[in-house]
Formats: structure tokens, C-alpha cells, sequence
């Protein structure tokens, strides 16, 4: 496994929606467990990939807290939300493309995604609370959005400067 490094926004990859995945293959796998550790490493509770540059509808995620027990890394391939409550819920988002910067965003509370797994089956599960929220944040980076576009255009564009100001510093080294 390799740790990937993931991209800041702004970023134009971050905006582009990405392609489905044809096939389970090992380079697959390879890419799910490298999105695995970086995304723990990170630390973060999800992560997709064209967060580390790789144009594919796939995403890893594990919204297990440490007190609630043992961690339940997840991998959904071609994920599709097939329903979504009514009822909604507010959680003070974060993202590892736009590290430091949270923002509270409103979304349904319960979802139920459809997805391929690593065993080349499809399955379904319904979340609700943190994992609800997560699978949409991730999802929304496949189809090429970020949770900040979710914010008022003030808030947003002061968010996008301070990301455009710490990929400068990073640079510097």
C-alpha cells in the first residue's frame, strides 16, 4: 500500500466528474487500498478518488468513531444514492482537499446508496447520521462538487483564497 497525496482545491480535477469504473480489476484494489491509507493516515472518515487525481467513481470511506469500536473501512465502486429522507440534517463539514476550513451543510438525514464492491457485487445499505453524511460529501466529489459549494459566495471565495495562499506556502517548502 502507498500513501497518495491528495489534492488541494483549487484544483480543476476536484471539479471534473468522474468516469464510472468498467471493471473490478487488481489495479482497482491496488488504488482502494491505497485510498484506504491515505485516508486514515490523513486522518480522515472518507476520501475519493479524484481526491489524489484518479478520474474514477470510487470511494473509500469508515465513519466509525474510536469509542463505538472496531473501524469498518468501507469501498463503494460506482456508488448511486437511491433514496433520500425527507427530513434533513445539519453536521459541520470538513474536507481533506480543503484542509482546516469546516462549514455547516445541510443534507438528507438517511440515504440509501447502491454500490459495486471488491467482490464484484452490487450491494445497498441505508446510512444515517455521520456515515449518511459522509457517503454524500464523497459522492458530491464524483460528480466534481465540494462542500463549499454548498456555502454562500462569500464564504466560499474567502475559503478558496486561503486554500490558493496555503498551496503557495506549500510550495515555498
Amino acid at each position: 500500500m502507498t500513501l497518495r497525496p491528495i489534492l488541494i482545491h483549487p484544483d480543476p480535477r476536484l471539479k471534473t466528474v468522474a468516469d464510472p469504473v468498467a471493471s473490478i480489476t487488481d489495479e482497482i484494489r491496488r488504488l482502494a487500498d491505497d485510498m484506504l491509507e491515505t485516508m486514515y493516515d490523513a486522518p480522515g472518515i472518507g476520501l475519493a478518488a479524484p481526491q489524489i487525481g484518479q478520474m474514477s467513481r470510487l470511494l473509500v470511506m469508515d465513519a466509525t468513531k474510536e469509542d463505538e469500536g472496531a473501524p469498518r473501512p468501507m469501498v463503494l465502486v460506482n456508488p448511486t444514492v437511491t433514496w433520500a429522507s425527507e427530513a434533513r440534517s445539519v453536521y459541520e463539514e470538513g474536507c481533506l482537499s480543503i484542509p482546516e476550513q469546516f462549514a455547516e451543510v445541510e443534507r438528507p438525514a438517511k440515504v440509501e446508496v447502491q454500490w459495486l464492491g471488491l467482490d464484484g457485487k452490487t450491494h445497498a445499505e441505508r446510512f444515517e447520521g455521520l456515515w449518511a453524511t459522509c457517503v454524500q460529501h464523497e459522492i458530491d466529489h464524483l460528480d466534481g462538487k465540494l462542500f463549499i459549494d454548498y456555502l454562500k459566495p462569500m464564504k466560499r471565495q474567502m475559503i478558496t483564497r486561503k486554500m490558493v495562499k496555503l498551496k503557495r506556502e506549500r510550495a515555498r517548502g
